[in-house]
């Protein structure tokens, strides 16, 4: 099965699949460069727990587009080769494996917003309750390092659940229809939301138009919020990863945009460009000798 990928001439492949796969690949290189050099450069040095986070995120994202570059490139050329019911588990397993991925990444984010909204050193901590002062906050008071690990814990909890959530939903709530009409011999019948026209399949919906976006889309508009309200190096920190990570997700979302609008071509190239000036961006952000 590898030696078929690796011997003969791929047989889906053109210009535009090469030059995507090409960007993609380098975009892999420097997720494990800036996974490195945050873990060696940050975290060793400063232990602290938001430069790990920052480090794995960038593991889980380089396995989460390299299980997605098997799914779009490699196993579509194992047509001829295995059947069509083993090519779709492939894929799904793929698919899985890529999303879960994802999820993980996303703790990670969760876990370094967990720190940047409820840091030791809180204003609530250093004030000292008043006999006036209502209920609620003489409790947060008295609690608040118990408080402040829930509420990070709560944050880390949601998308390892989701990541697990993918492993048990069946293929009809995840697979493509698109799938289905390349390889007719796999009787499944998919779970659709229907949107006008438009149809997607049910649980990638819930997963990338729900709860993606009410836990991801908050990070850039945090580190722009926290920019706001500092002065000096770590407003530029706070600033460039604020735009740094919006950059990131617009070049996510730009992929799956474009094909929707007919441009794929368009959508092989901006986005992954997008991204590796995300990449870059973010690295600047964080490479402030103050910020250790």
């Amino acid at each position: 099965m590898i030696s078929h990928i690796f011997q003969d001439e791929f047989q889906f492949f053109d210009f535009f699949d090469s030059l995507e796969l090409g960007l993609y690949m380098v975009i892999i290189g420097y997720y494990f460069l800036i996974f490195a050099y945050f873990l060696i450069m940050r975290f060793r040095i400063s232990k602290k727990p938001y430069w790990l986070f920052f480090s794995i995120l960038f593991v889980a994202l380089a396995c989460s587009r390299l299980f997605f570059l098997i799914y779009d490139f490699y196993i579509p050329e194992l047509a001829g080769e295995l059947t069509d019911q083993e090519i779709v588990e492939l894929l799904m397993l793929n698919y899985r494996l890529a999303t879960f991925s994802t999820w993980m990444g996303t703790t990670c984010l969760m876990g370094m917003l967990g720190i940047l909204l409820f840091p030791p050193d809180t204003d609530l901590e250093k004030k000292k309750p008043e006999t006036s002062e209502n209920k609620l906050i003489i409790f947060l008071h008295v609690h608040k390092k118990e408080v402040k690990y829930i509420l990070r814990i709560l944050l880390i909890f949601v998308p390892i659940l989701l990541g697990i959530l993918v492993f048990l939903l069946p293929n009809s709530a995840l697979i493509d229809p698109d799938i289905i009409d390349a390889y007719p011999a796999v009787t499944i019948d998919p779970d659709l939301i229907w949107i006008g026209g438009w149809s997607y399949p049910i649980w990638r919906f819930i997963f990338n138009f729900v709860f993606q976006p009410l836990l991801v889309a908050i990070v850039p508009f945090i580190f722009l919020y926290l920019a706001k309200k500092t002065f000096g190096v770590l407003r530029r920190s706070y600033l460039l990863n604020g735009i740094g990570f919006l950059i990131y997700y617009v070049g996510r979302i730009g992929k799956g945009a474009f094909d929707v609008l007919g441009y794929p071509h368009v959508g092989a190239i901006v986005p992954p460009l997008l991204i590796l000036l995300s990449l870059l961006v973010i690295v600047i952000a964080n490479s402030f000798e103050a910020l250790k």
